[in-house]
């Protein structure tokens, strides 16, 4: 059955769309596995945990959001198998870092991919959701991650490591 209320909305967008949750619920399932990682005895680093934690919900909100958008726009939500992280032990803070790094850029090319299709199909009011509920999150996200990348770097493993988490990712 059709929805009453769908109005210029693309059968395109509405399954990119649905992609997109399925990128924003993989990725929150990811950062679930780093944060339990990381709370583990023999890691024993509670600020990255508590950072990718804050990081898995922030992503299962974004999948949220996206999926009360498709039902105010008249789509159906089709939810997808979300598979395991490809691995369930994640190295060093810095090496996490580096993974959720290139987590955002997906995340952040995959947003500007629905943006194209969006536009392709003149839905002025779905590229602008894009723009203001996620796309200006997702650079301040890349920036911030690089910036924990550079400053993982400058104070070494191990100790250095030890103080980012106590000092950065704790407060």
């Amino acid at each position: 059955m059709a929805s009453q209320c769908r109005q210029n909305f693309h059968e395109e967008s509405e399954n990119k769309l649905n992609n997109q949750i399925n990128v924003e619920l993989k990725t929150s399932y990811i950062y679930q596995s780093m944060s339990s990682y990381f709370e583990r005895d023999d890691v024993a680093l509670k600020g990255f945990s508590k950072y990718f934690s804050q990081q898995s919900d922030c992503e299962r909100e974004h999948a949220n959001k996206l999926m009360e958008y498709q039902n105010r726009r008249g789509g159906r939500v089709a939810l997808q198998d979300i598979k395991k992280p490809d691995k369930d032990s994640w190295g060093t803070g810095l090496e996490a870092m580096k993974y959720a790094l290139q987590l955002q850029r997906e995340v952040n090319q995959s947003l500007l991919d629905l943006h194209a299709v969006a536009s392709k199909h003149n839905d002025p009011q779905f590229t602008d959701y894009l723009e203001d509920a996620f796309l200006e999150d997702q650079v301040k996200s890349i920036k911030e991650i690089g910036n924990h990348i550079t400053n993982l770097k400058r104070v070494g493993p191990d100790l250095g490591e030890y103080m980012f988490d106590n000092e950065t990712l704790e407060s």
